[in-house]
């Protein structure tokens, strides 16, 4: 079809095939009756971040659409969206509505077929029912295009009901009462539907705008991913066990400036850790484990070394100790294979000194002892109450224990070390209690702990996912005078 413009002699040529009521100039913008070919009103050119034009074409769930309309709606002193009229080969009608970048596709109603409830905040359709969101008084700011119906100037009302990223729409513009209903469609598929070169700016969260994730569908996907993840836990519990690989005791002396070579031993199944305890007798010393694991198939080495040590005394009145005679450690994501171990072990050696010296009281009230360490233990024979102190030093200053001061009382200012040391019980002795480290491996195909893991990152994210899409929804609703989420 094609019109000539009764005011400016312009000629419009529209690709339509519906009996048109009005058009609007598309060079003076003036608002003609068809059947008596004049103008009757002269609207504004709808501009302002419009990104279709009259006349495209564009493919939406399959059917093929053109826009034959443009109206640009105005709600208080600068809230604006745009609406685009769309045409199907058979006249059928569509419209696409977005605002602030967030498109939603609509498709007329019959009033008949919606139900509201008695306080006209709940609408039902198509067995869906949808919530009241707000109600918005508009009029037409711009418009273009060619129309089956006369474009209403004056204050029309909507009404929003939404359920997700579905809504229903009633517009109420004079005598006239439409309903439409509409759901989100993404930005990038209506840019890909009508080949648009650039978009809206995109801002906020739109009424039916969906969250960022399928949560349902996420949660779908994790609860398969969690069962599957227990059917592999299950499997590798039931088909492999943890077992000791190798357990020895290494003696110092064997290897003194040299390395031992274990036994060869077999790892089966998958990659997994290989947990080494070490275990040692030191006695405030130190011992030190260095182990080389050898990959026979490819002579790789994985080296490590880890001392031991123990330490303890008295200071202050107080006892104190650190350290320990146990070590572990993991050589982590060891291959299934054949392996042996290079074992290298040092220690602290023995201090040559003269045996305990004691010393007692003429009255057998108090007994002193001092080991080869010069570590003293102080015995009340009475109540067999004992303490030990680090050194005669540290006994002379402490005036706060009751042995403390019963030795005060004892010696009063005498030199414990020289009774000490003229009571000696031997000329010389050498500690050797720590003769050697005791080694032991232990493979750990089972293991909890990765499958912890994963399981917890789950839960947590669909934790996550569930806050995420509260606050997304809450946030969404904000505008609307029928919130779901109320303010605390």
């Amino acid at each position: 079809m094609h019109y000539i413009c009764p005011v400016c002699k312009t000629e419009n040529r529209y690709e339509v095939t519906f009996d048109a009521v009005e058009y609007i100039c598309r060079s003076c913008s003036n608002i003609i009756d068809i059947q008596k070919n004049i103008p009757t009103k002269v609207v504004t050119k709808p501009i302002m971040a419009v990104v279709l034009e009259i006349g495209q074409k564009g493919a939406m769930d399959g059917v093929e659409y053109i826009v034959t309309g443009i109206i640009i709606r105005k709600y208080g002193l600068n809230v604006y969206w745009r609406e685009y009229y769309l045409k199907d080969r058979e006249g059928k009608d569509a419209f696409l509505s977005e605002s602030d970048g967030h498109w939603v596709f609509l498709h007329p109603i019959q009033l008949t077929e919606i139900k509201k409830d008695s306080s006209r905040k709940i609408a039902e359709w198509s067995g869906r029912k949808y919530r009241w969101y707000e109600t918005t008084q508009c009029h037409i700011h711009a418009a273009a295009g060619i129309f089956d119906q006369r474009l209403y100037f004056a204050i029309a009302t909507y009404k929003e009901y939404v359920n997700g990223v579905n809504m229903i729409s009633h517009e109420q513009s004079g005598s006239s009462n439409e309903f439409f209903s509409g759901k989100h469609i993404s930005r990038f598929r209506v840019k890909k539907a009508f080949k648009i070169s650039s978009l809206p700016n995109y801002s906020g969260i739109g009424i039916v705008q969906p969250f960022y994730i399928n949560f349902r569908q996420c949660i779908n996907i994790f609860a398969f991913f969690a069962l599957f993840i227990c059917f592999i836990q299950f499997y590798v519990v039931a088909t492999r066990s943890n077992e000791i690989i190798f357990e020895q005791n290494i003696s110092f002396k064997d290897v003194k400036e040299k390395e031992l070579v274990s036994k060869t031993f077999h790892l089966k199944g998958g990659s997994a850790p290989l947990k080494v305890y070490l275990f040692s007798e030191v006695d405030n010393s130190w011992a030190s484990v260095g182990l080389s694991l050898v990959n026979e198939g490819n002579n790789e080495i994985i080296y490590t070394s880890k001392d031991i040590e123990e330490y303890h005394g008295y200071e202050d009145g107080e006892s104190w100790s650190e350290g320990g005679k146990n070590e572990e450690f993991n050589f982590c994501g060891i291959a299934p294979g054949r392996y042996h171990f290079l074992i290298s072990a040092e220690r602290q050696e023995p201090i040559e000194s003269s045996l305990p010296a004691g010393f007692t009281t003429s009255d057998n009230k108090l007994s002193l002892r001092r080991n080869e360490y010069g570590i003293i233990t102080v015995t009340d024979n009475n109540s067999l109450e004992k303490m030990t102190f680090s050194n005669a030093d540290i006994l002379a200053k402490d005036s706060s224990s009751t042995i403390g001061k019963l030795t005060h009382e004892t010696f009063y200012k005498k030199n414990i070390d020289s009774l000490l040391n003229a009571n000696l019980i031997s000329t010389s002795s050498v500690n050797d209690t720590n003769r050697s480290v005791k080694v032991t491996a232990k493979w750990l195909p089972v293991s909890f702990w990765n499958f912890g893991i994963v399981l917890m990152l789950i839960v947590t994210f669909v934790i996550i996912c569930f806050f995420g899409r509260r606050t997304f929804e809450k946030y969404k609703w904000k505008n609307s005078s029928n919130s779901p989420y109320p303010e605390s």
